[in-house]
């Protein structure tokens, strides 16, 4: 198999998401039947026209032909609307579900691919990919076949009209047949990089408006222009160059198969006159000509579309190849319900996918008990955020084993791990939804007073009562109609809505003021009663109260104890002590 055939062979793919509608697949395609035979019928009928109507000047034949092409005419229009409905309703169904397929497929990879990973080419795998697809599958594949029908029937009845002219048209098909081949390499080429440039394209977009409110702030507006515009340029640069390469390959094929047709003419019309053939036969073969080349350029250009179809078709099957690294074993061993939530590390070493040769936690052993409150203390990347993210599992250990309620991590069911634990980041996440939906998000079958139960507990309650809606008004993307503490109550509510045996807290409260901090800090005593719960700070008042403190720098422990013990120690916490309090 060629890589031609190879990247011909990714559409393949596309066929048993058709398979899934094959009723509506069947009519489209009977309907396409339909409506080349009634186009190759107007030949005939054109045919009758010249010959029994013109060339015999019998009135009533001439209306009986023109009423006889009219019909034709009709049924040809009906036909093409049956086909044009129920392929473009086919491509609809086949690119949502294949759309749908995608994001399902997103959902499941893990974090090493989001590492490293740019959001908007993978988003343009999505929309840009997808879209292209669905004109292949709602369009060209229609025409391509129709195409071919006709092609095929013009050739068999140019052949009833004409064997000789017939003959020299087939001996002319390789001068258009080549330059196909020739140019199909290109074309397919200059396809995929177009593509891949405007995946680059929407990957600038989507990092700069991510990240307007700091371009603004630094007035590097004018470099992110730059920035964009340089790649729109890049992108432009490779369309032209697609449309050049699919524009010459076109305008080759009709300059050179209506050239077949003007000599074709020219034989015609001596035969005509020496009386071979008559006025409505050559009438008939030029029409059939006329509609096997328009079938032949018609179909020049659908390999075109289906070559770059091919090439969105790869991205994607690119993307459906990926495996990720982190999955649910075959056999999970069941967790005994309900978990204790006890976490040990056991010489666990890991470093991120992206920098295999820098560890970040290197040789860590703890063991944290159910219902202890343990905080971890250290300087920026010594990697305190690290051991959250293996313990929820979005990256596995280089060495060492993980445990939770005495049980390797990897045997676990991600969803049963993962529904044990509640998690608030740092830098929370807020949906484009309500205040309501954004607290139930790890728990949708709460009730209304569960909810604002967890609401009052994390101080969230009365800002969201003051809200226009109160609990039903929409927060905005990414939460941006709340301040930065509020965001974070909204996610301390949602993790204390979950319930869950072991939370998580990296800087939960660190956009809080002092006065906020305190209240909630207060009311979190109850939250984590007989709760096992990790608390990552640099404000050393969040963890006074600790059962034990963890001291990290450079992925190892170098101090633990409580905050009187580690203060007399003169040590590292000592240190950040005095730096915050004077």
């Amino acid at each position: 198999m060629t890589p031609s055939d190879k990247r011909f062979h990714s559409l393949t793919f596309i066929i048993p998401y058709i398979r899934q509608h094959a009723w509506l697949a069947a009519g489209a395609v009977l309907a396409l039947v339909v409506a080349a035979a009634t186009m190759l019928g107007i030949g005939h009928a054109l045919r009758g026209v010249i010959d029994q109507g013109l060339a015999q000047k019998n009135p009533q034949q001439l209306d009986d032909a023109l009423v006889l092409m009219m019909g034709v005419v009709v049924v040809l229009a009906a036909a093409t609307y049956t086909r044009y409905s129920l392929v473009t309703l086919l491509g609809e169904k086949v690119v949502a579900e294949l759309r749908q397929r995608i994001f399902s497929k997103l959902l499941g990879l893990d974090a090493a691919f989001y590492e490293t990973a740019r959001m908007g080419d993978v988003l343009s795998r999505l929309s840009t990919d997808t879209t292209i697809l669905q004109g292949v599958v709602g369009s060209s594949v229609s025409i391509a076949l129709r195409n071919m029908l006709m092609m095929t029937g013009g050739l068999v009845l140019m052949f009833t009209q004409s064997p000789k002219l017939a003959g020299m048209i087939v001996l002319m098909v390789p001068l258009v047949v080549v330059p196909i081949i020739i140019y199909g390499k290109r074309v397919r080429a200059a396809s995929k990089l177009s593509q891949e440039k405007l995946a680059e394209v929407n990957a600038s977009a989507e990092e700069t408006l991510g990240g307007i409110k700091t371009i603004q702030a630094y007035t590097s507006e004018h470099q992110a222009q730059n920035k964009f515009t340089l790649a729109n340029t890049d992108a432009l640069g490779a369309a032209r160059n697609r449309i050049r390469q699919r524009a010459a390959l076109t305008a080759l094929v009709i300059v050179m198969v209506f050239t077949a047709i003007t000599f074709i003419l020219w034989t015609g019309g001596h035969d005509v006159l020496t009386g071979r053939i008559s006025p409505g036969q050559l009438s008939a073969f030029i029409f059939y000509a006329v509609v096997v080349a328009g079938a032949v350029g018609a179909i020049s250009e659908v390999i075109g579309e289906l070559q770059r179809a091919a090439g969105a078709m790869e991205r994607i099957h690119d993307l459906f190849n990926m495996q990720p690294t982190i999955a649910s074993p075959s056999h999970p061993v069941p967790l005994g319900l309900p978990a204790k939530g006890s976490v040990s590390f056991d010489n666990v070493t890991f470093a991120y996918p992206a920098r295999p040769d820098h560890p970040i936690i290197k040789n860590f052993t703890l063991t944290i008990r159910a219902g202890e409150h343990v905080a971890l203390v250290g300087p920026s990347g010594a990697g305190k955020t690290t051991l959250f993210q293996l313990l929820l599992r979005f990256y596995d250990p280089s060495s060492g084993l993980l445990r939770f309620d005495g049980i390797d991590l990897r045997t676990l069911d991600l969803c049963a791990l993962r529904q044990q634990i509640g998690f608030v980041s740092q830098d929370p996440v807020i949906f484009s939804g309500t205040a309501a939906e954004n607290i139930a998000f790890g728990r949708h079958n709460a009730s209304q007073g569960d909810m604002i139960a967890a609401a009052k507990a994390a101080h969230a309650h009365d800002f969201i009562s003051a809200l226009p809606q109160g609990y039903q008004t929409s927060l905005g993307e990414k939460g941006v109609r709340l301040s930065g503490g509020q965001r974070q109550r909204i996610a301390l509510a949602r993790a204390i809505l979950r319930n869950p045996p072991l939370l998580l807290l990296d800087e939960a409260t660190s956009a809080l003021d002092s006065a906020s901090e305190q209240t909630i800090q207060h009311a979190m005593k109850t939250v984590m009663k007989d709760r096992t719960t990790l608390i990552i700070a640099h404000r050393l008042s969040t963890v006074q109260q600790a059962d034990r403190i963890i001291v990290l720098d450079h992925g190892q422990i170098v101090e633990t104890g409580t905050h009187a013990q580690l203060l007399k120690s003169s040590g590292l916490y000592a240190h950040f002590n005095q730096l915050q309090t004077g």
